[in-house]
C-alpha cells in the first residue's frame, strides 16, 4: 500500500518534529487510520519530500522528519492555464485533472458566460478552496510543488496586460481548424486559454485573437468546460513535454 502523502506548509528537516494541520490530522487519523508509528511522506512546497513517522495522534498530529531527499516531478513545459470560471464540481475538476498533468499555473477568470456569480468575499473563499484542491492533488499526484492559483481576475482586465506572458498563447476554440499537431513545438512558457460553460462569447474570442492567442481545435466534438483544458493538457504534454 502506497505511504500517505501530506501538504505540510512549515520548515522540514531530518530529526524536526512537524505539527500537522488539523485537517491533515482529521485525514491522516479518521480517514486512513494512520496510527504512532505509521509511515508517511510531508512535502512543504520547496522541492523536497521528506519520509516521516507519526509520533503524536489527536486532534494536532505530529511526526518525526527523518529524511529528505530533492524530487523532480514537474513537466518540462511551463504550462500556465487561464480558466474561465466553471460552477462547482466542474472547477474542482479541472482544477484537480491539470494538477495531475504537471500545469504550472492556473489562472482563474470571470467571463461573459460564467454563471458563477461571485462578491469579494465569495472570491475570497472559492480561491481558498480552489488552493485546497490544488493541495490535495499534489499530496495525491507525487508533486512537491503546488502549482499557484492566482486571484480571481476580470477577463478583459486580465487580456489587457497577457501580453506579458511570453511564449505560445493557445485558445480552445471549437470553431478552429488547426490541430495541436500542426504547430511547431513551444518555447518557452506555454499559455493555455479555455472558457467557461458555453465558451467565449464573440468579443472574447476576438480580443484574444487580437491579443497573438492560437485558436486550436481538439477534434470534431465539442468537450465540455471541466474537459476542455484536461483535454488540451494531456494532447500538450504527450506531444511536448513528458510524454
Amino acid at each position: 500500500m502506497p505511504v500517505a502523502r501530506f501538504y505540510c506548509p512549515v520548515p522540514l528537516a531530518p530529526g524536526q518534529t512537524a505539527q500537522l494541520t488539523a485537517a491533515v490530522s482529521r485525514h491522516a487519523l479518521a480517514a486512513l487510520r494512520l496510527r504512532v508509528g505509521d509511515s508517511l511522506v510531508l512535502f512543504n512546497g520547496d522541492g523536497m519530500e521528506c519520509e516521516a513517522k507519526l509520533v503524536q495522534a489527536g486532534r494536532q498530529a505530529q511526526a518525526r522528519v527523518l529524511t529528505c531527499r530533492a524530487v523532480s516531478r514537474e513537466s518540462p513545459l511551463m504550462v500556465t492555464l487561464a480558466q474561465g470560471i466553471s460552477s462547482g464540481e466542474r472547477m474542482d475538476y479541472t482544477l484537480q485533472k491539470v494538477v495531475e498533468l504537471g500545469v504550472a499555473r492556473i489562472l482563474p477568470l470571470i467571463m461573459r458566460r460564467t454563471v458563477v456569480r461571485l462578491d469579494a468575499d465569495k472570491r475570497m473563499r472559492r480561491l481558498a478552496h480552489w488552493q485546497g484542491v490544488v493541495m490535495s492533488a499534489c499530496e495525491q499526484c507525487g508533486r512537491v510543488r503546488l502549482p499557484p492559483v492566482e486571484d480571481i481576475r476580470d477577463f478583459n482586465d486580465w487580456l489587457a496586460t497577457a501580453e506579458a506572458d511570453s511564449g505560445l498563447r493557445l485558445l480552445l476554440d471549437p470553431e478552429a481548424t488547426v490541430r495541436l499537431r500542426e504547430l511547431p513545438p513551444p518555447v518557452g512558457r506555454l499559455l493555455l486559454l479555455a472558457g467557461p460553460e458555453g465558451g467565449l462569447d464573440p468579443a472574447e474570442r476576438q480580443a484574444a485573437l487580437a491579443r497573438g492567442f492560437q485558436p486550436i481545435s481538439l477534434g470534431p466534438r465539442i468537450l465540455r468546460t471541466e474537459t476542455a483544458a484536461v483535454a488540451a493538457l494531456a494532447a500538450i504534454q504527450a506531444l511536448w513535454g513528458d510524454g
